[in-house]
């Protein structure tokens, strides 16, 4: 009989998509990305930027920006709480990073959402780094490369969030009127105030397999309307077959893809 093996504690995990065991470093070394059943998991900002930039290239910039409380918000805690304890959690200063870099060689300027600061929510600050990002790659006559993972437009701002989805879209008109290229890649979930704005707008969208993008959920849409929605609907495969998105692409070959993308554009 074959002795049974025991796996350390904590080395691995049951997968979120079909319950298996997986180890964790099996699932790191494919960019958190299940090798049994290809679930894509949700990643960091920053690991997301090592995953997509040239080692080294990245190079951050409006990092101290912070919100504000402008309506003085509490709910279950107050805002000014959940931003500290975001803080803390992820170790950024708020839900996107920004910054120039090199993909395969080619610049960039990158914008990368954090799903795990406050859901990766559009308020003051994520509008106005993702603004000033598209406006320098404007400047500079270089590409600009977003990464959506958003519930949406943060609510414990108010309309001071809902303001950046005009904002970020002039930005990008901006940008589209000076002929550069504008990439978009839609993660899960990619949801609400930012795929009305910004996140919607790409010369080019991409998205990740069985990403959520719509704007609101489908539970929201039940007990609003109590509607039946299609299957499948807001999945990245049910907006590829409805033209909202251009390709699905496999984690594992974003950086590719992306570099693909810019050399064919000749930007």
């Amino acid at each position: 009989m074959m002795a049974k093996v025991e796996v350390p504690e904590g080395l691995w995990l049951r997968c979120q998509g079909c319950s298996k065991m997986i180890f964790k470093k099996v699932l790191e070394d494919r960019l958190r990305v299940c090798p049994e059943c290809n679930h894509h998991y949700r990643v960091d900002a920053r690991s997301r930027i090592q995953q997509l930039t040239d080692p080294g290239t990245f190079e951050e910039f409006n990092e101290g920006l912070v919100s504000t409380d402008p309506l003085g918000w509490t709910d279950s805690k107050p805002y000014r709480q959940r931003q500290t304890e975001a803080r803390e959690t992820t170790g950024l200063t708020e839900a996107v990073l920004t910054g120039r870099a090199y993909i395969k060689g080619r610049a960039v300027i990158l914008a990368v959402m954090d799903p795990f600061f406050i859901m990766g929510s559009m308020g003051s600050v994520v509008g106005e780094k993702i603004t000033t990002a598209i406006e320098r790659a404007t400047d500079l006559t270089l590409p600009i490369v977003t990464v959506t993972c958003s519930g949406g437009a943060r609510m414990q701002e108010g309309l001071v969030s809902l303001f950046q989805m005009a904002k970020t879209s002039a930005a990008i008109a901006r940008h589209d009127d000076s002929g550069g290229l504008y990439i978009t890649v839609l993660t899960d979930p990619t949801t609400a105030g930012v795929a009305a704005s910004f996140a919607s707008l790409g010369d080019v969208t991409l998205a990740e397999p069985k990403a959520m993008v719509g704007f609101a959920g489908p539970r929201v849409i039940w007990n609003t309307v109590k509607a039946e929605l299609p299957e499948g609907f807001q999945t990245a495969e049910f907006m590829l077959e409805h033209g909202f998105v251009d390709r699905i692409v496999e984690r594992t070959h974003l950086r590719s893809e992306i570099a693909r993308i810019i050399d064919y554009c000749g930007k």
